[in-house]
């Protein structure tokens, strides 16, 4: 019988070249289907970001830069001659050193004064869900409201300032009308309608921790203090921080207590940036100036920004 040896073909190499590139074509339609979809979604919120975040920045600092009453006529070319005007004005410097104060007394206050009340709310006492809500119930408030209470309690005459001074035989400030007790009214104001709201954001970071931690420290015989401060605080860093962060933001935008409680006064004793933005806007119908000053104020925020990044990142600790 003969016999015939099969030999199969080779397989062209051209085969496995082509069915690569068609595995790449396929992989670039497949991207270029994702990327199209990606735009797609991404497409309305980038219009509404760019409308309404980056546009209004960018027209607020080519306003800086011009002279307008925003009634009539078109905006006058000025240059830097707004940030001049502001920058060597005294009562510009004294409305930041306000800013710096009003920010100052606000962001400390918040933090310690919340920190104690969350302290006293984790404890098991009596009826301490109708105090949280009593607590927080300042915050929900709207600011002309909260505003005119203070008023009320700070009349020399008739408030509750007035007896309790009495009570020590002194004669209750002029809280709201004398320069020097304007401002640590409007603190006091403020501090009571934020300081629930920071209250039970601790309150919320404190019932998070690991109790491993304390038991341990306390097995080791550390107290109570040293367990809070070299324990406590540094695991409640991302809370201090976000509380940090939220209250400069509205103590930058306070408005409302200032509008009801002093109106900026007396004098220039409670004008902060925010107000004097405001006021130079739509008081004394110069877009130019206020324009200017909105820009000082956005670049203000972003050196706060930066040195709360350079604190996150050497104090926060998230694990």
């Amino acid at each position: 019988m003969a016999h015939q040896d099969v030999i199969a073909a080779p397989r062209p190499p051209a085969t496995g070249a082509r069915e690569a590139a068609d595995r790449r074509r396929g992989r670039r339609r497949r991207d270029r289907r994702e990327y199209a979809l990606f735009a797609l979604l991404i497409f309305p919120n980038a219009v509404l970001i760019l409308t309404f975040e980056y546009w209004p920045v960018l027209y607020n600092a080519f306003l800086s830069m011009t002279s307008w009453n925003m009634i009539s006529g078109t905006p006058q070319w000025v240059g830097f001659a707004n940030y001049v005007d502001l920058l060597t004005s005294p009562n510009f410097h004294r409305v930041l050193l306000n800013t710096a104060v009003f920010t100052g007394a606000v962001v400390i206050g918040s933090v310690v004064l919340g920190l104690l009340l969350a302290l006293l709310f984790n404890q098991k006492l009596h009826l301490r869900g109708v105090v949280r809500t009593a607590a927080f119930s300042p915050y929900v408030i709207s600011g002309a409201a909260v505003a005119t209470l203070w008023l009320f309690l700070f009349d020399p005459n008739y408030g509750l300032s007035r007896l309790l001074f009495s009570l020590v035989g002194a004669d209750s400030p002029r809280w709201v009308t004398d320069a020097q007790w304007a401002m640590p009214a409007l603190i006091i104001a403020y501090l009571w309608k934020g300081m629930g709201f920071v209250a039970i954001i601790y309150l919320a970071g404190l019932q998070g921790l690991p109790e491993e931690y304390d038991e341990a420290a306390r097995i080791d015989g550390a107290g109570r203090w040293a367990i809070f401060r070299r324990i406590t605080l540094p695991l409640l860093s991302p809370v201090t921080f976000f509380v940090m962060v939220i209250t400069i933001i509205g103590t930058f935008q306070a408005y409302d207590l200032i509008a009801v409680m002093t109106g900026g006064g007396p004098g220039i004793a409670t004008t902060t940036l925010s107000w004097f933005i405001y006021e130079r806007a739509f008081k004394a119908s110069d877009a130019g100036g206020a324009a200017a000053a909105a820009m000082i104020l956005f670049v203000i925020l972003l050196a706060v920004t930066a040195l709360q990044n350079a604190y996150s990142q050497r104090k926060v600790h998230y694990q």
